[in-house]
């Protein structure tokens, strides 16, 4: 099932992450590339949704833009599908996008030490963060068996 706050991305679910309602359990929630775009006291609500729709015991998978060692220039970062990735659209936002769409503007940043404290605050167990190549951290998260 695919939740989304913007309808004309067509998922199953228009709800913000913030507050997902009554949607049942989940052994999984996958979160990739969205905390990013909220501002930080959002995104502790939106773990505790996702720890509150997880079974006892279900994971959080978390991916978001790494921002270890990146400042915030034009120096292009990388080269995505999209085309060229900036510090600055690491940082606030892919820019050919944050200028028609308000959804995508970067809101807060992470590295690994911030990613797992704040799963570990939200109270989530065996948190691990992993750092990729490709400028991702993955956070991994298991809600505690009650």
């Amino acid at each position: 099932m695919r939740l989304d706050i913007d309808p004309r991305c067509k998922p199953d679910i228009v709800a913000s992450i913030t507050n997902l309602g009554d949607i049942g359990e989940f052994d999984r929630v996958f979160c990739c590339h969205t905390l990013e775009h909220l501002h930080p006291v959002e995104g502790r609500k939106a773990l505790n949704e996702f720890k509150r729709v997880l079974k006892p015991g279900g994971l959080v998978i978390v991916m978001v833009p790494n921002l270890k060692g990146i400042e915030p220039t034009h120096e292009v970062i990388y080269e995505s599908p999209a085309g060229p990735i900036t510090g600055l659209d690491m940082y606030y936002g892919w820019g050919v996008c944050t200028e028609h769409n308000p959804y995508m503007m970067h809101k807060t940043g992470f590295v690994a030490e911030t990613l797992k404290k704040v799963l570990d605050e939200v109270g989530f167990v065996i948190t691990r963060v992993v750092e990729d190549d490709d400028f991702n951290l993955h956070g991994i998260a298991a809600k505690g068996v009650e």
